[in-house]
């Protein structure tokens, strides 16, 4: 199982949108995915055709990590209906539902014991290949708390001035707290979302980028898609949307989940398929 940390510490990047990309690649390629959404708006489990039902959120789960039986309490997405009609194999995309209960704990306090919570209740996670945490846009304690837990952070970043400037921010406190808190911590790479073709400022920043973090800047760059947002306000996966866009987007995002996790090959190669 790989445990990666989607984060940004800065908002309006487009965070949840590559974290539901990502998912929807995964569940194309049959790979066993549960989402952990960390961010108290919940956006993601709205992209992902959850219903909240009697099951723990995950910050209830947080509050008592070691009793959490995340296997009960963890929502089926919707997708998996959807890839099931369109002819695709028995699949499992799981979502620990996000809440705003978990705002308790975003704050710049927290000891060892705390940021030690997440990585508790995974530990019931052992029927997942890949974990995917949606992070808050902030480096308090929900985002630390997902890096504790976590094998590899990968970061979402615009090609503006002052997103390349919060990745280079981002990029050393990743170093701090790998350190600090989790050797075995490492930076996937950085993911240029909502890249406008055309535009001379983002073709500048994404040189900027390249010079400043050379293969740490993961390939394929995700350009700006106009019905993006139609797509996650009908909380339908991008590789079942209708069109040449969709279907373009889709592709690049089996391309950018295959180079995410290079490093653990099972799982590349089956995206690769």
């Amino acid at each position: 199982m790989q445990v990666v940390s989607i984060s940004s510490l800065k908002g309006g990047v487009g965070k949840t949108s590559v974290t539901t990309g990502l998912a929807s690649a995964a569940l194309a390629a049959g790979i066993p995915t549960l989402v952990v959404d960390l961010d108290p708006h919940a956006d993601a489990t709205t992209a992902l055709g959850v219903q909240p039902g009697d099951q723990l959120d995950i910050g209830r789960m947080l509050k008592s990590p070691r009793r959490a039986k995340l296997a009960e309490n963890v929502a089926g997405s919707s997708w998996t209906a959807r890839a099931h009609s369109n002819g695709s194999g028995p699949a499992v995309l799981d979502v620990a539902v996000g809440s705003a209960y978990t705002g308790i704990y975003d704050r710049p306090d927290l000891g060892r014991r705390d940021l030690r919570r997440l990585s508790a209740v995974l530990a019931g996670a052992s029927n997942y290949e890949l974990v995917l945490i949606d992070c808050p846009p902030s480096l308090n304690g929900l985002t630390r708390m997902a890096w504790s837990a976590s094998d590899k952070v990968a970061l979402v970043a615009e090609p503006g001035l002052f997103s390349v400037a919060g990745t280079e921010r981002t990029m050393r406190a990743i170093q701090l707290f790998k350190q600090e808190f989790a050797p075995n911590l490492s930076a996937a790479g950085i993911v240029a979302n909502r890249v406008r073709t055309g535009s001379s400022e983002h073709a500048y920043r994404l040189a900027e980028m390249e010079s400043m973090f050379g293969d740490l800047l993961l390939s394929p760059r995700i350009p700006e898609q106009a019905n993006w947002q139609q797509i996650q306000g009908a909380a339908h996966p991008v590789h079942h949307w209708p069109g040449e866009s969709a279907k373009s987007s889709a592709a690049l995002f089996d391309a950018l989940l295959a180079n995410l996790l290079a490093t653990g090959s099972g799982l590349r190669n089956r995206t690769q398929r």
